[in-house]
């Protein structure tokens, strides 16, 4: 019989997944991080999933614990899950979204036909009463809209003033998904589009980014759909009414009619409006905690502690790049939390601010670091960088005239080949400093690249690599080691 036997498996090393991916049978990858709580939610559904399929293999990779597998995958954020089928990549699915992940791993296990949409009944069908229970809970839980969940009846007092609030905040106010640099659906492109095209500023608030303000707009405006547009806190309507509108001139008479300052051709196209709607004492709490420090994050959670994946990814982009920088918890002050929001026409967290200026959230800052940017408005800004990378890798190598990189300590050994050469070391009398890269991931990657050189245990002498496990064993056979490591 194949597949996992209806149980989860702990993957330790890449061999042992690719081994699994060659049979051929279904196999479901979860990568997971044991600080990340929507992780735990999702593996109890993986777990009730392994029981319902049995003849799939159902793995889980602790993501910061095996990043040669997280980064062959383009792992970024946790919860995340790869589905393989022949040997083959044949789906992904980012986030904690029970219902999806149920419906895929049916798909992909050949209970459902391909392009089925995700749906309550499909899912009791394909998943059985067992994960049916757990997605319902979890939903019900996490406010998810997924299965369906009503809101409701009635709107409490503090969501009313919330949604009245981010409606005033702005003499054009976009209700969209996504971003206006990032649209998430066409119809949202459209309306930005307009606006633009109509040369006037508006403010917008990313719906798909709070559950709450997504379920009370609609009910908050008797309007079931989104986009919404409103103008001095009057919904105009959706995508079709705002395209109708534009195309018979209409708009730009609304616009008139309440106000709205046109930008002449001059100044350019419209786009992002400033906050308005803040209380002053808020707004000048805000601009403080901004420029608290050269470089500030506002996040979920702390640095040492991010209480999501998109925290955690900015603040170790911000480790990579070796700049100091302080950071705010928004989950600890809501009035911080939904106020800078508005005040920054951003509407998700992490945001990252540099001088004063905000750079934006984890995607944009993660394709700033590759792309050098960041780097270089860090320069330009007169942040300091600390001690490179390169710099400490160089004064490790250097500690000892004999040097070894290795997994574990010496007297404790975290894998067989750095036992091995530890053994060989000691064999031959010869002594050496050593460094323990499963305590530093820093070390543990750079170190690949300083190197070229993809695997431990390193042994180097007088800052030159020797090689690895099968080197010194056969330098060790060959009765050269200590001669090669006494030159």
């Amino acid at each position: 019989m194949g597949g996992g036997g209806g149980s989860v498996k702990d993957v330790t090393s890449k061999g042992e997944l690719d081994g699994l991916r060659q049979s051929g049978e279904p196999v479901i990858l979860h990568f997971w991080a044991s600080w990340c709580e929507a992780s735990k939610h999702m593996d109890q559904v993986f777990s009730r999933l392994s029981t319902d399929f049995p003849n799939s293999h159902f793995l889980r990779v602790e993501a910061e614990e095996q990043p040669e597998i997280s980064e062959e995958y383009s792992v970024s954020a946790v919860p995340y899950f790869v589905f393989f089928k022949d040997a083959k990549v044949v789906d992904k699915l980012e986030g904690a979204d029970p219902s999806s992940l149920a419906n895929k791993v049916a798909k992909v296990a050949g209970s459902i036909n391909p392009g089925e949409a995700a749906a309550p009944a499909s899912l009791g069908m394909a998943a059985g009463p067992t994960v049916l229970e757990t997605v319902q809970d979890l939903a019900k839980e996490n406010g998810s809209s997924q299965m369906g969940n009503q809101v409701q009846p009635g709107l409490s007092d503090t969501v009313k003033e919330r949604l009245q609030q981010l409606i005033d905040s702005h003499p054009v106010m976009l209700f969209m998904k996504g971003s206006p640099e990032e649209p998430k659906c066409g119809f949202s492109r459209k309306v930005v589009d307009i606006l633009k095209d109509e040369r006037v500023k508006f403010g917008m608030f990313d719906i798909l980014s709070d559950n709450e303000i997504r379920e009370g707009l609609k009910k908050f405006s008797n309007w079931p759909t989104f986009p919404q547009l409103y103008c001095k806190g009057e919904l105009l309507g959706g995508c079709d009414i705002v395209i109708a509108m534009h195309e018979s001139g209409e708009l730009k008479e609304v616009f008139r009619d309440h106000g709205v300052n046109i930008i002449g051709t001059d100044e350019g196209v419209g786009g992002i409006s400033e906050p308005t709607g803040l209380s002053t004492n808020l707004a000048s709490r805000l601009r403080s905690l901004i420029n608290l420090s050269p470089v500030m994050l506002f996040m979920k959670g702390k640095p040492d502690e991010p209480k999501c994946g998109f925290s955690h990814k900015v603040v170790e982009i911000l480790k990579q790049e070796k700049v100091d920088f302080h950071s705010f918890d928004i989950l600890s002050d809501d009035e911080v939390h939904q106020g800078l929001k508005v005040f920054s026409n951003w509407s998700s967290y992490p945001q990252l601010y540099i001088k004063g200026e905000r750079i934006g959230g984890s995607d944009i800052v993660l394709e700033m670091q590759k792309s050098g940017e960041l780097q270089r408005i860090l320069a330009e800004k007169g942040i300091i960088k600390k001690e490179t990378l390169e710099d400490r890798l160089r004064s490790l190598i250097s500690s000892s005239p004999v040097m070894l990189f290795m997994k574990g300590t010496p007297d404790a050994p975290r894998c067989g080949f750095s036992s091995k050469v530890v053994n060989a070391l000691r064999e031959e009398g010869v002594s050496f400093g050593s460094f323990d890269i499963l305590t530093d991931d820093e070390v543990r990657q750079g170190l690949k690249v300083f190197s070229n050189w993809p695997t431990f245990p390193q042994l180097y002498c007088k800052g030159e690599l020797i090689g690895g496990c099968d080197i010194v064993l056969e330098l060790q056979t060959n009765a050269e080691l200590k001669a090669t490591l006494s030159e």
